[in-house]
């Protein structure tokens, strides 16, 4: 039995994942127990809740409510709980939902056309292309939200990233294990040397 796991997402399969980041992706509210999962090599797809080895993660997480589109992310990204780390908060997006923020889109669409984004962008504020690829955008969404409206527009090859310059964020989609986890230290890094600096300044 394998210990890798893809989870579907509106008809798109990503991963494998392995058992470590299936229990964050749980954590963050990523991966709901009715998310659809299959072990690497299989080809059916069932509730996360069925699989032995995932059902333990969902007996002591609160799940959050689903966004507007009823499917939970598998992107990238990290914990919250504090406005200056990387992420999405569990509480805390939802509190800010009606303040507007100001937004750094950057994708790499190899897959897909840019138009569907382009458009996906657009409906969500007020935007403009700074560069290929790379928009600016106001919007009373969460970074969140913003994501989870983004990624549906992209393919399996497509890479997104979002910073959510308001308040400090950044989410992403579709970078491997080893960017990810240098993405986070060097975002975490550069929380630690502020935070640092205004201590000792």
């Amino acid at each position: 039995m394998s210990d890798t796991w893809n989870i579907s997402v509106g008809g798109r399969s990503y991963g494998p994942y392995a058992l470590q980041q299936m229990r964050t992706f749980v954590t963050e509210g990523r991966l709901a127990a009715h998310s659809l999962v299959a072990r690497a090599g299989h080809e059916v797809f069932r509730a996360a809740s069925d699989d032995d080895q995932l059902c333990t993660f969902f007996a002591s997480v609160r799940q959050p409510t689903p966004s507007a589109s009823g499917k939970f992310l598998t992107a990238n990204r990290a914990d919250d709980e504090d406005p200056g780390s990387i992420g999405h908060g569990r509480g805390t997006e939802e509190a800010r939902v009606s303040e507007r923020g100001r937004y750094l889109i950057l994708a790499d669409m190899k897959s897909s056309s840019i138009s569907g984004l382009e458009d996906e962008i657009q409906n969500l504020g007020t935007s403009y292309e700074i560069l290929p690829q790379v928009w600016l955008l106001v919007t009373d969404q969460g970074i969140n939200a913003v994501r989870n409206a983004l990624i549906q527009k992209l393919g399996k090859i497509d890479v997104l990233f979002v910073v959510d310059a308001t308040h400090n964020k950044a989410a992403w989609f579709n970078f491997g294990i080893e960017a990810e986890a240098r993405i986070r230290r060097l975002w975490t890094s550069q929380n630690e040397v502020s935070g640092a600096k205004s201590a000792t300044g």
